[in-house]
């Protein structure tokens, strides 16, 4: 793959295979959230296209008279930047990477922008091992794809070739630096266990604050224990965890409050088990707070990936309590029983701390 852009505000073309049925509505529908992505990376975008197919084309994702299509259009409007609505395997990358790079362009697929995003805005140094795991993950079998270009480096057909050495080495250094990543990420995650042990000895309850991401669930820990962690209106803005007290006041007991990453559609098997370290605050929680943006039209979609995501870490059985944040934003107000706050102004916080101390202390 090419190396990245440099420039903040990267011209950029999205595009995406959708089913034959799909409307043009609702295939603008599925690149709106990689626009918001791009975005919070840094970039703008240009152009959104869509392409009906009944399969990716196996060997460049999108249709050859397509790529001829955007080597023209791309530099026409200055664009550096081609990210793909999908994950391409390394053979669609290498393929889609070399006719495009004539053109100036870099292609990425959705996890590229994900792991770059991750990367902008991890703080702390177990973040940012996270991220390096879960782009190992990622990068390994592109690289390993790569040994047939690299053999053509060597110059004869049953000979040892430049290429073959290379990916040799390369395939030894990213194993022995995923190894040497994962021995560090089991030092964090035996210090949370002994901290969680504490914890647990002491008596004390925790609660895990989840949702999809740029729900507002640094907002609301902020508002529930009067912390001043960064938010920011922007997807994945944090993903290092927090922790604060929350003051009980009917039982006059504290309890420990934490958020993490937040959620995303397709969110990669890599990234979830890259962040199995943080992820394991709310695993291990007594009750788990599910953020929701209320003013969001996508909100019911957007609760089906935090479930799903729920499930496949381990967590869904833990008792939880729907919160619809963001409730000044509505023009109107929210069913009776649906739990509405506004984590900005302060609404709902009290009657939402009443509700978490009845379920931690029944």
């Amino acid at each position: 793959m090419s190396s990245s852009p440099d420039s903040q505000k990267t011209k950029t073309i999205l595009i995406d295979v959708i089913p034959q049925r799909m409307t043009p509505k609702q295939s603008l529908e599925r690149l709106a959230e990689l626009e918001e992505l791009t975005s919070t990376y840094g970039g703008i975008v240009v152009v959104k296209k869509y392409q009906r197919r009944l399969h990716p084309h196996p060997k460049m994702y999108i249709g050859p008279g397509k790529v001829e299509e955007l080597a023209v259009e791309g530099p026409a409007v200055g664009a550096k930047l081609l990210i793909i609505n999908d994950r391409l395997k390394p053979r669609q990358m290498y393929e889609l990477s070399e006719r495009l790079g004539k053109s100036g362009m870099h292609v990425w697929d959705r996890m590229d922008l994900i792991l770059k995003i991750f990367g902008k805005h991890a703080q702390n140094a177990e973040a940012k091992l996270e991220i390096e795991l879960a782009s190992i993950s990622h990068m390994g079998p592109r690289i390993y794809g790569m040994g047939m270009e690299l053999s053509r480096q060597g110059g004869g057909i049953g000979t040892l070739g430049v290429g073959e050495t290379n990916t040799e080495i390369m395939k030894r250094h990213l194993k022995e630096r995923e190894r040497t990543v994962k021995d560090k990420l089991r030092t964090y995650q035996t210090s949370r266990d002994l901290q969680r042990a504490n914890r647990s000895r002491k008596g004390l309850k925790t609660v895990a604050i989840v949702g999809y991401t740029n729900a507002g669930k640094t907002t609301l820990l902020n508002a529930l224990t009067g912390r001043r962690e960064y938010a920011a209106n922007e997807l994945f803005a944090t993903l290092d965890t927090r922790v604060g007290s929350l003051y009980l006041p009917g039982i006059m007991k504290t309890a420990l409050i934490s958020d993490t990453i937040g959620f995303i559609r397709d969110l990669p098997p890599e990234l979830i088990q890259a962040f199995a370290s943080t992820l394991s605050e709310a695993v291990h929680a007594d009750l788990l707070l599910h953020v929701v943006d209320a003013s969001d039209k996508n909100a019911a979609k957007h609760m089906d990936v935090v479930e799903d995501v729920l499930r496949k870490i381990g967590a869904d059985k833990i008792p939880r309590i729907v919160v619809w944040n963001k409730a000044d934003r509505l023009k109107r107000r929210l069913a009776a029983s649906k739990l509405s706050v506004s984590a900005t102004t302060g609404a709902g916080i009290d009657e939402l701390t009443a509700r978490i101390e009845k379920v931690l202390f029944p």
